[in-house]
Order: C-alpha cells, then structure tokens, then sequence
C-alpha cells in the first residue's frame, strides 16, 4: 500500500466515525484521492476500506511535517459537511496521538 491510498484510508476513517456518510463528505474524499494521484483501483480500495488496519503504520513512517499536514487534512474532513460531530473529533484526536503528534 502507498502511503497516500495509506492517508486516504485515515481520511475515510474520520469521515465514517459518526456512522453516515454525507455528499458533501464524499466528494471532500474523492477530491482527495485524485489530488493524491489514486488509481481507479486504490480509490476503490479506500471506499471499501481494504487495508484500513494497515494504514496507520505506513503513515507512521512518513516524516513529522508530513503526518502534520495529514492531521490537518482530517480536521478539514471531520468538518467537510459543515458539522463537527464529537465521533469524528475524537476519532481526530486518536489518529493524532496515534501518529504521534501533539
């Protein structure tokens, strides 16, 4: 897995946690993946959520600034619907400490 289908998983992880998913949310999604460059394969891959469990190391081995700009990444996706919901805020805030980031 790349590490940016890796990144793309992270970012559906966050936008599933209050259990729907909105248009809004999915298009945040799908602009990511063609911004990362994903194949038609790796973004269906990431919609199914293949390879979540897996995400999180790979991530892990990217450098500081880059798990940075990712954690901001999730911020923006937690809120790509306009609502901040307390599931998706606290799926940010362990996504952050797992990536071990303050």
């Amino acid at each position: 897995m790349s590490p940016n289908v890796a990144k793309c998983l992270l970012v559906s992880k966050v936008l599933i946690a209050d259990g729907m998913v909105t248009e809004d949310e999915r298009a945040f999604l799908d602009h990511i993946m063609r911004d990362l460059g994903l194949t038609v394969a790796e973004r269906l891959a990431v919609v199914d959520l293949k390879g979540l469990d897996d995400a999180l190391p790979i991530v892990l081995a990217l450098p500081v600034a880059e798990r940075q700009a990712l954690v901001d990444l999730l911020v923006d996706a937690a809120s790509a619907d306009g609502h901040l919901s307390p599931h998706e805020l606290a799926t940010v805030k362990r996504l952050t400490a797992a990536l071990e980031l303050p």
